[in-house]
This record gives structure tokens, C-alpha cells and sequence, in this order.
């Protein structure tokens, strides 16, 4: 790699771009599929509250530590793909999606406010699908 290729991959991962920030699964059954999950690998979990109902965060074995959420396909999350999805930061949601566009793929979501973030779904053009982050 050359110097120039270096400096520029050293900038770039120093402000979290292309970092993933987030991995979830939205699922119709979110209570079952979280005692699923928490059977079979040893996961613990804590409640979301979302008004009417609650998501879940996923929980390290033994601890309070959250590596991962798992949702209810519900209100904004309803038409997102029962898998889980890896949530990448990005410099900008709105440059990333006329990207995907440009180049054969498409959004399944979004873009919209998520919290203080922007965010969306995309999928390329093989049908793999991945959630996009930014400030803006």
C-alpha cells in the first residue's frame, strides 16, 4: 500500500466511517426469537420500552453489557428484512443512498431520523441488505 493510500485509510477509520456501530435482528416474534437466541448461545437480555410494547437489548453472558438488539416488526421497523442487520457508519445517509441507487441497488427504508442520526437500509445488487448511520 502506498504511503498516500495509508494516510488517507488512517483518516478515514480515525472518525468512525465504515466502522459498524450496531447489529440487530426485527422479527415478527421478538420475545420468542430473543429466548431463542438467549438459550442457544447463553445471551442475556433487558427490555426496550417502546410505548406500547418492548424490544430487547442482547446482553453478553453474565452481564450488562449490550452487543446486539432484537425487535419487534413494528411501527417504523415493520418492513425491515427478518435478519440480522449490521448498522455501518457513514459520512453522509443522503450521499450513500444516491450511491447505492447509481450503482444497481436500492433502499428498503429510509432515509429517516433514528434518535440524532439519520438512517436507512439498503440493498445491493445481490439482495444482501445493510443499515446506514450518519449525523447528517
Amino acid at each position: 500500500m502506498s504511503e498516500e493510500a495509508e494516510e488517507h485509510v488512517e483518516t478515514e477509520s480515525s472518525d468512525g466511517l465504515g466502522k459498524i456501530e450496531w447489529i440487530d435482528l426485527t422479527v415478527e416474534e421478538g420475545s420468542r426469537v430473543r429466548d431463542f437466541y438467549c438459550s442457544v448461545v447463553g445471551w442475556s437480555s433487558s427490555e426496550e420500552d417502546m410505548g406500547s410494547y418492548s424490544d430487547y437489548s442482547i446482553n453478553l453472558p453474565g452481564t450488562k453489557d449490550s452487543i446486539a438488539g432484537i425487535c419487534h416488526a413494528r411501527g417504523p421497523n415493520a418492513n425491515l428484512p427478518a435478519q440480522w442487520l449490521m448498522y455501518e457508519r457513514v459520512k453522509s445517509v443522503s450521499e450513500s443512498v444516491e450511491k447505492c441507487e447509481r450503482l444497481g441497488g436500492s433502499v428498503i427504508e429510509g432515509p429517516r431520523r433514528m434518535g440524532n442520526q439519520r438512517f436507512c437500509v439498503i440493498q445491493d445488487p445481490a439482495g444482501a441488505v445493510l443499515a446506514l448511520l450518519s449525523d447528517s
